[in-house]
């Protein structure tokens, strides 16, 4: 199951615009960082931020409320817009909440009252916007002016945001063969002037090479925001395969399970199996047992480190049995049955 947006902010699936907003900022606030002390506090902040990016937005709502998070994320984004690029969260849930409070630190006025720049950077070393970085009404940031200011003279090291992390499913046929993605993401960008930030769409290609295993990470350097104080973040593509109707996958091998009545398993059975690239393949059995299984070399995914080799299919049975026998057959089957 995917995630449930409209539970995540606690609201009905017929939620007006402003209803959507007053949830959010209930929620921000709840598991906003600096407040939440929890270890899942993070997270969660992260998770509400993703669900008003998503509800806020008709588009977005109207595929998720049709499909879910897994057509939102590529199940069936492709069919429903046209083959436009999938949807990824990619905002810095920072700045959802910036844009909606005027500020990520609504808690700080406790800290600000009485105590001057150098005073706050001893309370917390860590508090280093405060000590380098003081933004004046008009939106441009003033530097230190000394050296000696213990601690907080580390804070004109920039630091990297940490990355922003992605799920990406893939089909198996595009994993058989190899595919490229295109994910649009919205970030902020400084502006000439290393100062003002203006928002900027872009689309990232993303290279799926044949036999990618579930797990893989993308990684695009520095795509996250810009800032002048920050260094940006890393974006990481995460490869997860998109549940298949025939197949589940083992590393390069392919499963299938066959299903086949008493009497095929019992008499025999003739099993059609058709792969990934479209070829068919058959065979027959004299008969089949419980945890019979049948290896066929070559057919299953190419190894991502050598394209030249290739996982096995391994097909497993199911054996249906009738849900009712009548009597006469009862009979039968008990006369000539060991």
């Amino acid at each position: 199951m995917g995630k449930d947006y409209y539970k995540i902010l606690g609201i009905s699936r017929a939620a007006t615009d402003d209803e959507i907003k007053k949830a959010y900022r209930r929620q921000a606030l709840k598991y906003h960082p600096d407040k939440n002390k929890s270890p899942e506090a993070e997270s969660k902040f992260k998770e509400v931020a993703e669900a008003y990016d998503v509800l806020s937005n008709k588009k977005k709502r109207e595929i998720f409320d049709r499909f879910g998070e897994e057509g939102l994320k590529g199940g069936a984004t492709s069919k429903a817009s046209n083959n436009q690029a999938q949807y990824m969260f990619s905002e810095d849930p920072k700045t959802i909440f910036t844009n909606i409070f005027g500020t990520y630190s609504p808690f700080e006025s406790f800290f600000r009252n009485g105590m001057n720049a150098r005073n706050r950077c001893m309370f917390n070393e860590m508090d280093f916007e405060n000590c380098f970085n003081v933004t004046n009404q008009k939106g441009f940031h003033r530097p230190a002016h000394t050296k000696s200011q213990g601690p907080c003279n580390q804070a004109k090291r920039l630091k990297q945001d940490p990355p922003i992390e992605h799920e990406l499913y893939i089909g198996l046929e595009d994993i058989a063969k190899g595919c490229v993605k295109k994910m649009k993401i919205c970030r902020n960008v400084l502006c000439s002037d290393h100062k003002t930030i203006k928002r900027e769409e872009k689309i990232l290609t993303v290279a799926i090479k044949p036999g990618y295993k579930a797990g893989t990470k993308i990684t695009f350097k520095r795509e996250g925001d810009q800032t002048p104080n920050n260094i940006p973040a890393d974006i990481v593509f995460i490869v997860q395969d998109k549940p298949h109707p025939l197949f589940k996958r083992e590393g390069s091998n392919l499963i299938y399970t066959a299903n086949v009545t008493l009497r095929e398993a019992l008499c025999g059975a003739s099993v059609d199996v058709s792969l990934l690239s479209g070829e068919k393949i058959s065979f027959k059995l004299p008969n089949v047992q419980p945890g019979t299984t049948r290896l066929i070399r070559g057919k299953g995914l190419p190894h991502p480190m050598d394209l030249r080799r290739r996982g096995d299919l391994i097909v497993k049975f199911d054996i249906i049995f009738p849900d009712k026998l009548s009597d006469d057959t009862k009979e039968i089957l008990n006369s000539c049955l060991p």
